[in-house]
């Protein structure tokens, strides 16, 4: 298996270009939101005891995500969590709102072809292409940008 750096330097390789990257650090979390606002919306069955009545899709995904990144290494599966709760109070209130579909379908949108427009100036196929598991390292490696920012430490076993 992969260690959390070896994934992200992989998915560095297709993301060189300043104007790509400054794209990506925009879309990507805005696709991310916009997934799990759709994921929101499908209601999961739960039994009637289940303490939590709104089950939902995207609380299921954040904790398979979250427990994934866990694996690969804690301190970026910390922020994730913390980044992913904080998507899904904010999707919660737009839920409210009742215009859900309709922002969450919008963001999709914009941000693919955000994203396309950047792997465009590139000159580069997106890395899930390669393999779909990048779809889930992509929110890292943009996290993995706020960390050094930070002076943090994305992995616990490489300083």
């Amino acid at each position: 298996m992969r260690t959390l750096v070896q994934w992200l330097e992989l998915y560095a390789v297709c993301h060189q270009h300043p104007a790509n990257r400054r794209i990506h650090h925009v879309c990507v979390p805005t696709i991310q939101f916009s997934l799990l606002g759709l994921m929101w919306l499908v209601r999961l069955p739960v039994p009637e005891t289940w303490p939590y009545a709104q089950s939902n899709l995207a609380s299921l995904i954040v904790i398979l995500a979250v427990s994934y990144y866990f694996i690969l290494a804690w301190p970026i599966a910390l922020g994730m969590l913390i980044m992913s709760l904080l998507m899904l109070v904010a999707i919660h209130f737009i839920f409210l709102s009742g215009y859900l579909f309709e922002v969450s379908l919008l963001l999709f949108i914009v941000a693919w072809a955000g994203q396309f427009w950047g792997h465009h100036i590139e000159g580069k196929k997106p890395s899930f292409f390669e393999d779909i598991r990048f779809l889930l390292i992509g929110p890292l490696w943009v996290l993995s940008h706020l960390y050094q920012t930070l002076g943090l430490s994305v992995d616990s076993r490489h300083k």
